[in-house]
């Protein structure tokens, strides 16, 4: 089949993205597929509808429509009765461009995506989507500089494009014309791992069967790919608030404490302390339980930066000394700090306690407390016990008294093997998955 416009069954329109093409707009684009031409506006307002108050969100939507002379034929204008098709793609539009964002980072904010059709020849909808998002990361790089957002909502890259079947043949982006008399028409909108956001589909004119739907979603996914490369071409600089590392604070100064979260932590987040998040002054650890102390921290560092805060409580619970030192480890001798001063005390106490009742265990709670006011806590523990005397160079606090089940202890340990078993590798392991979903 020769296609109308000379193209091979496989390729795209001419597209062109033209970005800040509304100088009034905090975010905005032309996109031209085609014979389409859409301008696309992303519009900040602070506030969020009535369902999302005091739920820690914010929101947005989208409103599409066509200019009067959009198809060469003049439409009438939408007034209190709104064109039923404009308010179906309306919401597709939204909906698809929701899936770009986590609503939680964008706290307060509504951002509304307009889609005005300037001039119609097939693929509208899919036009508004794909140059809606770049109205949208355009708006969002606007409220990063103005402080405005803590950081980027952008979560993934959101892209869409028509597919069908004309004259039996399964072709890419259909134009006016090629929609008109297909026997098959579908509308893709996908992310940038190549997931569904939405599929639409249709037998216009006859059934289609599972193999062809297959060769259309390898048409739509092609397409897809392309028009991304597309957008991140045009956003230039601006790409970068696609889905950038998430901070998390880490509710600590301790640089050994510190150290450890880090390396558990991995490179998929930008992890900072509570100093270099700009927290200040001391927190009050007044809670009777790890639980309660590493709440009280998270909630502190959460509360003072607006990112969410990780909060590590952790100390030594000892059998013969009825859970002593516990959530006063770190100040047993009676101020804060003192590593020899607070290992010294502990010995004394057990003098005279033979080897097979010097067992205790670590014990470490981790805190998540995010900024739309979820908290989530976990539990670890590591059995071991009390040496008379300190073996190893490394690890801090009562690491060279501790030891382990594999006969070591931890300040003999290289950090590799230490956090493959310490009670705060093990809360971690916990709290990893909930960090994983919560903070994607």
């Amino acid at each position: 089949m020769e296609r109308l416009d000379g193209r091979a069954p496989d390729e795209l329109r001419f597209h062109r993205i033209i970005p800040d093409y509304v100088r009034t707009a905090a975010g905005s684009c032309l996109i031209e597929t085609g014979g389409t031409r859409v301008i696309c506006t992303a519009s900040v307002e602070e506030g969020v509808p009535p369902f999302l108050r005091g739920r820690g969100e914010g929101w947005l939507t989208a409103e599409y429509a066509m200019l009067p002379a959009s198809t060469g034929k003049r439409k009438s204008r939408d007034g209190v009765k709104k064109d039923g098709r404009g308010v179906e793609i309306s919401r597709l539009i939204g909906r698809s461009l929701r899936q770009a964002v986590d609503r939680r980072l964008m706290n307060g904010w509504t951002i509304t995506i307009d889609c005005d059709v300037l001039e119609a020849d097939g693929g509208t909808r899919t036009a508004s989507i794909t140059g809606g998002f770049v109205a949208l990361v355009c708006a969002v790089d606007r409220m990063m500089r103005k402080g405005q957002l803590k950081e980027s909502p952008v979560r993934r890259q959101i892209a869409a494009v028509s597919a069908g079947i004309v004259d039996q043949v399964p072709c890419l982006d259909l134009c006016y014309e090629e929609d008109s008399q297909a026997q098959v028409d579908m509308n893709f909108v996908m992310d940038d791992a190549m997931r569904f956001t939405e599929i639409q589909g249709t037998g216009e004119g006859r059934t289609f069967s599972r193999d062809e739907m297959d060769q259309l979603t390898d048409l739509g996914e092609m397409g897809c790919r392309e028009l991304m490369d597309l957008q991140l071409k045009v956003l230039g600089d601006r790409r970068k608030w696609i889905a950038p590392p998430r901070t998390i604070v880490l509710a600590s100064d301790n640089p050994h404490k510190v150290k450890e979260l880090k390396d558990m932590l991995g490179e998929k987040y930008r992890v900072l302390t509570m100093s270099e998040a700009g927290f200040e002054g001391e927190i009050d650890e007044n809670g009777e339980t790890f639980e309660e102390n590493a709440l009280i921290k998270a909630r502190a560092v959460r509360d003072a930066t607006g990112f969410p805060a990780l909060a590590d409580d952790s100390g030594l619970s000892v059998d013969a000394l009825n859970g002593e030192p516990g959530v006063h480890s770190a100040r047993y001798c009676g101020y804060h700090g003192d590593d020899k001063a607070n290992n010294d005390l502990l010995i004394f106490r057990l003098a005279g306690v033979p080897a097979e009742k010097r067992t205790a265990q670590f014990v470490s709670c981790v805190a998540l407390c995010l900024p739309g006011g979820e908290e989530k806590a976990v539990r670890g523990e590591c059995p071991g016990v009390i040496t008379f005397e300190p073996r190893g160079t490394g690890g801090f606090g009562y690491d060279p008294y501790f030891e382990t089940v594999t006969g070591k202890t931890f300040a003999e340990m290289d950090a590799e093997s230490k956090n493959k078993i310490s009670h705060r590798a093990k809360a971690m392991a916990r709290m990893l998955p909930i960090i994983g979903e919560e903070i994607q």
